[in-house]
């Protein structure tokens, strides 16, 4: 089997809830994605997707797929796509980092293995260990009153896992956690997240003021140096996300214990193969994880459900539906969100195609 042709698309995915705002003052009302469609001289066809929370977002852009893509693509063109090891190895040999671009060019590959073998991606990566994957779901910042309206309309949904999103001002982040959190039912999770916005000082303060109340405290200060300084005097429970970059920041959370629960963007970790790595090295050292990605439609939603299903329950902590935010879409078909679990297709390969019509005309094009 050969790559005959690869496309690159992009297109906007507006905001279901109108303006997302998070960290320190970013706001975004429409996210842009890129996706990488493989064409192989056995009819078969794979995807896969890049979509950053607003451009520059962890030093990754929405036109880095493309820009790699005139640097690999020619290199592709004519490799076996099952052999994702070879094609991980290569696009490694011609690009040293920029694993958020390589991602989508190493999911659309796993698809077609998948597809190949007559098989879903949760099988060709161990197997369902997990049975529908508990989701969380974001309430970004907006007034007190506007997040407490948003999280009960959540959870009339199913959802017994919140993200609060803080990270701005934290003298009013305090008042956020102290009135959301209390309302938490039995079962019910949260999550304070800061994405990296508070400076150590305040973040401690926040800590401080806090600490009487159950929640996670996640990705306080902008390096993990800092979030170690935080982490040495708050009570909470630490999850790490933005800092979490490969497998020698694993290797250095594990060593020194830094955190309780880690997140794993399979973007940001450069795919799957990599990202499969990092968790697999993470649940031998008795870490839970997170099963996420930047942002995304439905076919970014299908590489986290595959990946959510094959990993152990009793070491996932959540994941998310992340073509649930977006009023556009990016596939058709993908992953299943029901009573506040997300549920991995039993088709082989990722289970999405690409929803061309909203895709639009590619960006690029390579052929054989």
């Amino acid at each position: 089997m050969k790559i005959t042709r690869i496309r690159i698309f992009r297109t906007g995915l507006p905001y279901v809830g109108g303006t997302y705002v998070w960290g320190a003052g970013n706001a975004i009302e429409t996210a842009i994605a890129s996706v990488v469609v493989i064409d192989t001289d056995a009819g078969l066809q794979g995807c896969g997707e890049f979509t950053p929370c607003g451009e520059n977002y962890m030093v990754a852009h929405s036109e880095g797929v493309a820009a790699l893509g005139r640097l690999v693509a020619p290199n592709l063109l004519g490799e076996d796509p099952r052999q994702v090891g070879r094609i991980e190895h290569l696009m490694d040999h011609l690009v040293q980092g920029h694993g958020y671009a390589k991602a989508p060019y190493d999911a659309a590959c796993w698809d077609i293995l998948g597809q190949a073998c007559d098989q879903p991606v949760w099988m060709l990566l161990g197997g369902k260990l997990t049975d529908g994957a508990p989701m969380y779901r974001v309430a970004p910042q907006k007034s007190v009153a506007e997040t407490v309206a948003e999280m009960d309309r959540y959870r009339e949904q199913g959802y017994r896992q919140f993200q609060i999103k803080v990270g701005g001002d934290w003298t009013s982040d305090i008042d956020r956690i102290h009135t959301t959190v209390p309302l938490l039912k039995p079962g019910e999770k949260a999550m304070a997240d800061a994405n990296q916005g508070w400076r150590v000082d305040n973040a401690i303060r926040v800590a401080r003021e806090t600490r009487d109340l159950d929640f996670i405290l996640e990705q306080p200060c902008r390096t993990y140096e800092e979030c170690q300084q935080v982490r040495r005097v708050a009570e909470q429970p630490m999850k790490l996300d933005e800092c979490l970059t490969g497998i020698h920041m694993a290797q250095r959370i594990v060593a020194d214990r830094g955190a309780e629960i880690c997140c794993l963007k399979v973007s940001n970790l450069g795919g799957i193969s990599k990202a499969r790595r990092v968790r697999d090295y993470l649940i031998d050292n008795r870490f839970p994880v997170v099963s996420e990605d930047t942002w995304g439609g439905e076919i970014t939603s299908s590489v986290v459900a595959h990946f959510a299903a094959s990993t152990p329950s009793e070491y996932l902590q959540n994941t998310t539906d992340l073509m649930n935010y977006n009023t556009r879409s990016t596939g058709i078909g993908g992953p299943v969100a029901e009573d506040g679990k997300l549920y991995a297709t039993d088709a082989p390969g990722l289970g999405v195609t690409p929803e061309f019509e909203s895709l639009g005309a590619p960006v690029a094009e390579y052929t054989l």
